[in-house]
């Protein structure tokens, strides 16, 4: 884990963010400098199965960092501070991502473009995130904003994907296409008919007493959309972080 507060330059200055911020960072091999790409994990925390996204992001070529927005306090309490801060646009989860944002921007092993990139909670905020500094986003079955217009007004190029099995996201994916298309922003929104929530995830994650429970709602791994999903990712990114 790599302290978030500090860089080698000295302390980051970004009002508001946890005292003890921590992230995972993953880093291609060879030479860098690399573009840089912010991870938002899910719900459940940082685990095995988002640490292995942010792996996949590195060797794809890309300084990948995976903030920890449930450092310092129980998991529950954090989750519960998170979710308020999301949906009210702001608050200190803002201010930890911003803080991700701007280490990496100070890395000498970054090139000084940075996509944002989240899962479930994560990918809610990035897409609130697509107009904040970031040169892409890729929202992954995240909640709507309530003001969807506003929110997408001014945002970065943005690659979405949904599960068209997921019933707490439904029509998600065509009213985020309608909003950035008003919008002009240049965008990749793909809902998979055969996927449900997580279908990105590698493997089933959360409580383990919940995951009987989130097979029978569809909640977890579809590896064709993922395949899919990934790869549009991984283009989408080439084109608007690298040139």
């Amino acid at each position: 884990m790599v302290d978030l507060t500090r860089t080698p330059a000295g302390e980051l200055d970004v009002p508001g963010i946890s005292p003890w911020l921590t992230g995972y960072l993953a880093r291609p091999e060879g030479g860098g400098p690399w573009p840089g790409v912010v991870v938002i994990h899910e719900a459940f925390g940082v685990d095995d199965v988002m640490r292995r996204a942010t792996d996949r992001l590195a060797a794809a070529g890309y300084l990948a960092l995976l903030p920890d927005l449930f450092t310092g306090g129980r998991k529950l309490g954090c989750m519960v501070n998170t979710m308020k801060a999301m949906r009210a646009g702001q608050g200190r989860a803002f201010a930890d991502l911003e803080a991700a944002r701007q280490w990496l921007l100070a890395s000498p092993d970054c090139t000084g473009r940075v996509g944002v990139l989240g899962f479930c909670m994560g990918g809610g905020f990035a897409l609130l995130l697509a107009g904040r500094g970031y040169d892409a986003a890729a929202p992954n079955y995240g909640m709507l904003p309530g003001d969807l217009d506003a929110a997408v007004d001014g945002a970065c190029p943005v690659v979405a994907s949904y599960g068209g099995k997921d019933r707490g996201l439904r029509g998600a994916a065509e009213r985020l296409e309608a909003a950035l298309t008003r919008a002009g922003i240049p965008h990749d929104v793909k809902e998979y008919p055969d996927a449900g929530h997580s279908f990105l995830n590698d493997a089933e994650n959360g409580p383990r007493p919940l995951r009987p429970l989130m097979r029978v709602m569809g909640v977890g791994p579809e590896p064709v959309a993922a395949a899919d999903a990934w790869a549009r990712i991984e283009r989408f990114f080439d084109v608007r972080l690298r040139h």
